[in-house]
């Protein structure tokens, strides 16, 4: 059956395919996203669009009264390591405070059957006794970033234990691909591909041996697809979205230097603070309760975002 999906940030990077996804499926979708980050040209036409901020407790009530969805995908965040570390009381304002908003909205609105949240698996376990990381590892986020959004996946328990809210937690890996800016300072894949094809240095961050999980947006799209109607135990879950293969940034840099033709070689600059060293995710769980795998390859999917770079879209 179609369902009503509110997707919030999806302007941004990960939303805006996610809603593609969705009404490929032939579900009916609203956006809210305050265009922050997010791009109007983004933005699929045939989705209803609030220009609206999660933080605004009020106007999420009205929305909600309004457009009743049956499915809240909860998408927009702050999400970088660093822009975390610089100004954490906004990242604890918007991940947290605006994650809030909406569960109190939906649990208002009485037409909510699931909610699904984009964690982070490349920041919530930090650095994991075990790798792969399995959801069963302990989390130890090494950021402000990771540990908002690990205090709200726990605020998600608290209104499915109360309330009876079902609720689906994704943890994607390091998501890439099409429309990701390379402005920022999260998503090397863009950083690096918009300054190999302009010609300008592209710096690595240490020695480059640090290594992530390095998984299509296109992937991460059918996940969200796929956890609309999956049968998750007990009614709440959690789930790690990745290509469960590591990939250091030395050999990612090799890649996108052969895609783009840039042969400036290898420039090496500080380590970041905050930086994990290795994650790598286990999506075992995902494929057995959500029949999710990744389908596209690096190499496929490096493909892509560099022909997309270059067409200018």
């Amino acid at each position: 059956m179609p369902e009503h999906i509110l997707v919030t940030g999806g302007a941004g990077f990960i939303g805006s395919h996610i809603v593609d996804a969705f009404l490929a499926a032939g579900h009916s979708v609203a956006i809210v996203d305050n265009l922050s980050t997010g791009k109007r040209a983004n933005l699929n036409p045939a989705a209803r669009f609030y220009e609206t901020d999660i933080r605004d407790a009020a106007a999420l009530m009205d929305l909600f009264a309004d457009e009743r969805p049956t499915i809240v995908c909860h998408q927009a965040a702050l999400a970088d390591v660093r822009g975390s570390l610089r100004e954490p009381v906004a990242y604890a304002k918007t991940n947290i405070i605006g994650t809030l908003n909406l569960l109190e909205a939906a649990r208002a609105a009485g037409t909510v059957r699931r909610f699904l949240f984009a964690s982070t698996g490349g920041a919530v376990y930090g650095e994991p006794e075990e790798l792969p990381a399995t959801e069963a590892c302990l989390p130890r986020p090494l950021d402000p970033y990771g540990a908002t959004k690990l205090a709200a996946e726990h605020m998600l328990f608290t209104y499915h234990y109360n309330y009876g809210l079902p609720c689906t937690i994704l943890r994607y890996g390091n998501v890439y691909g099409p429309r990701q800016d390379p402005s920022g300072e999260a998503g090397v894949v863009a950083i690096f591909t918009g300054a190999m094809l302009a010609g300008r240095p592209a710096t690595i961050s240490g020695d480059g041996q640090q290594s992530r999980d390095f998984v299509y947006v296109g992937d991460v799209a059918q996940a969200n697809v796929l956890a609309l109607d999956a049968e998750i135990p007990g009614g709440f879950g959690i789930y790690n979205i990745g290509a469960g293969v590591p990939v250091d940034i030395n050999t990612l840099f090799d890649h996108l230097a052969a895609l783009t033709d840039y042969t400036q070689g290898q420039r090496h600059g500080p380590a970041k603070p905050g930086e994990v060293r290795h994650i790598y995710l286990d999506a075992t769980r995902a494929a057995r309760e959500l029949g999710w795998q990744p389908q596209v390859s690096l190499s496929a999917g490096l493909a892509a975002t560099v022909a997309h770079f270059r067409a200018g879209r």
